[in-house]
């Protein structure tokens, strides 16, 4: 895989280079709530103004229906990468028409331009070869080389991922190689113990990760929603919680082989309850309480990990030289169920391992939650691209810039 500093090397000047980022941050309205992957990308577009190229910034942003949609414009990311790199940011208002081939005409050395949102183009993330095709071949006429630097979003088969790298001179960002790296470090030759905390609402989301990291894992750890499922595979009563009962089958599975392989599997042993669902508007105090995680009334939902889970997952990950958290443990966005998500980070701050917090929601509590950045190993800006690599999974973005 060519790094970005090599195409550097052999000359940018001049040259439109297409940095395919992620840029899929979250709004209100038109406000940026998290700018973290925007400033990921940051080092690489840097580097290419730096260098004289003519730099056209791509991404997706949300899930728009292959049309035009001011919900999912790129214009308030545009505007806050020009913010982060000191200098004016042009903004093409399509992907790949008159606007983008204006803007990106205009373009002088060491000049950027953000397209409009990818996803836009019903090409960019259709399952036939030959539309999306059609619109990488669109893409590259906008460029001399390319630099894949969108790790959240290496999991795809999208043109702009995986397509258009096979068009032009390609390499990968700065970003791109650190959460490559870091990955490698949970695969590779894992300073042991490992333990890996697992969060989230669905445990048909994690089942591919859970498969590969029992061959690897020493310790993995349960919370969010998914534990239910597995406490009701203990037999436990869950109340109204959250529940993937066609699932339990697996988890059955699962617990059977962690037991085999000398894997420990950890649970919840105290949970907070309410009667209802939190505003997450609004904010509000709400009633719960903390029972046994065996012992939730019928009801009653389970919105965050207890105390004494608390204390038990902090002793699991003090001693661990490697930790994957995925997932948050509660609905970390209302204060009354923050409180598993915040011990689980602040576990993480405390401990002396290699720390990685696996992007998506985990990466939005941390700095929800206000802790620093800094204090953790590596945040990833890739969630579901992290699980797919831990799933040993052949990641089409990654492949496309092997070649």
């Amino acid at each position: 895989m060519k790094t970005i500093d090599e195409l550097i090397a052999e000359g940018v000047t001049g040259k439109r280079v297409f940095v395919r980022a992620d840029l899929n941050v979250p709004l209100s309205g038109t406000t940026i709530t998290d700018d973290g992957r925007i400033r990921a990308v940051q080092p690489t577009v840097e580097k290419l103004v730096a260098a004289g190229a003519r730099v056209v910034v791509a991404s997706h942003l949300g899930r728009p229906k292959g049309a035009p949609d001011p919900a999912f414009s790129l214009a308030p990311a545009a505007a806050r990468l020009g913010e982060l790199i000191g200098t004016d940011v042009a903004f093409a208002t399509d992907t790949v028409g008159e606007s983008a081939r204006a803007t990106v005409a205009a373009l002088g050395d060491g000049e950027v331009a953000v397209i409009e949102n990818l996803r836009f183009n019903p090409g960019e993330t259709s399952k036939d070869d030959a539309e999306r095709g059609a619109f990488a071949d669109q893409l590259a006429e906008l460029a001399d080389l390319y630099v894949g630097d969108g790790f959240g979003a290496v999991h795809r088969k999208h043109a702009s991922v995986f397509d258009l790298p096979a068009r032009l001179p390609h390499a990968a960002g700065d970003l791109i190689a650190t959460e490559v790296g870091v990955l490698k470090k949970l695969t590779e030759n894992v300073e042991r113990p490992y333990a890996v905390v697992l969060g989230g609402s669905k445990v048909s989301d994690k089942l591919g990760v859970i498969d590969h990291l029992l061959e690897r894992a020493d310790r993995i750890l349960i919370g969010g929603g998914m534990a239910y499922t597995f406490l009701k595979a203990q037999g436990h009563e869950v109340g109204s919680s959250l529940l993937q009962e066609d699932q339990i089958p697996a988890v059955l599975e699962y617990l059977k082989r962690a037991e085999d392989k000398g894997v420990e599997f950890v649970l919840p042993v105290d949970v907070v309850v309410s009667a209802q669902f939190p505003d997450l508007e609004a904010k509000a105090p709400t009633e719960h309480r903390t029972v046994p995680a065996d012992a939730i009334p019928a009801g009653f939902i389970g919105l965050d990990n207890g105390p004494e889970t608390n204390t038990l997952y902090a002793s699991k990950l003090a001693d661990a030289a490697t930790v994957f958290w995925n997932g948050p443990m509660g609905v970390f966005e209302h204060p009354d169920y923050a409180e598993g998500t915040r011990a689980v980070a602040q576990a993480l701050v405390d401990s002396s391992g290699f720390s990685v917090v696996g992007g998506g929601d985990s990466a939005a509590a941390v700095r929800t939650l206000g802790f620093d950045e800094n204090a953790f190993g590596h945040i990833s800006t890739g969630g579901g691209a992290s699980l797919e690599y831990l799933e040993g999974k052949t990641l089409p973005g990654l492949a496309a810039l092997e070649d």
